[in-house]
């Protein structure tokens, strides 16, 4: 597949690495001379310019790819990049930031394919909701971390509880949410966990027994 990045900060560096190493095609784009010095040193295609301009994503291939990552720090830059992109056909997938108020992010959501998370969902989640894959799967992300799915029970302590809200063991989080069945998703910041919900949750593998087990409610039924 062929994508555009724009943006080579912390995020879009990960993602970009993570597509590079399974073999797609990509393009980055950014208008900072350090981390454009850095995207060369790593070998990567990258285009100077500012992310919010058409003729900057044509020069990245914005006519040919299969979708687009706005990963900026740059709302207003992410989301004129995937409005660009919908008008070429692609995917687009917009970074937004975790304390923007419900209602902004609600705006954006209409308009886009995927919206992230950075400080949630990590760059291997970032790739996939760029393929357009569902969260619904169990899988190792890095040497790390792993991603898995808990269904929530009656009795479970998070019943009640904002999904955004849950604290859970080391620096685990929950990066996806869905209804009983229906698909998950990225939760909205005031989405209450109800009984029968699924979670997908960001943790590192010894973490993970006791995460499934505090969601689970099987400490307080012992």
């Amino acid at each position: 597949m062929e994508f555009v990045i724009v943006g080579f900060g912390r995020v879009g560096m990960r993602v970009a690495r993570i597509l590079q190493s399974e073999g797609h095609d990509l393009v980055l784009v950014e208008n900072d001379p350090e981390k454009i010095r850095r995207a060369e040193a790593e070998g990567f295609d990258i285009v100077e310019g500012d992310g919010a301009e058409e003729s900057v994503l044509e020069e990245a291939g914005i006519a040919d790819a299969d979708a687009i990552a706005a990963l900026t720090g740059n709302l207003n830059t992410n989301f004129s990049a995937c409005m660009l992109g919908k008008h070429y056909g692609l995917r687009t997938v917009l970074r937004i930031d975790e304390d923007y108020r419900q209602e902004i992010f609600e705006k954006y959501a209409e308009d886009v394919d995927e919206i992230i998370y950075p400080e949630r969902l990590g760059a291997a989640g970032a790739k996939t909701a760029l393929m357009g894959g569902d969260f619904n799967v169990l899988a190792d992300l890095t040497d790390e971390l792993s991603v898995a799915t808990v269904r929530i029970p009656e009795g479970s302590p998070a019943i009640g509880e904002r999904v955004v809200g849950v604290e859970l063991e080391g620096d685990a989080r929950i990066y996806a949410h869905g209804r009983r069945n229906e698909s998950m998703s990225i939760p909205l910041p005031r989405t209450v966990i109800e009984p029968g919900d699924e979670v997908a949750i960001l943790a590192s593998h010894d973490d993970l027994s006791a995460i499934r087990t505090f969601l689970r409610g099987e400490e307080a039924a012992a």
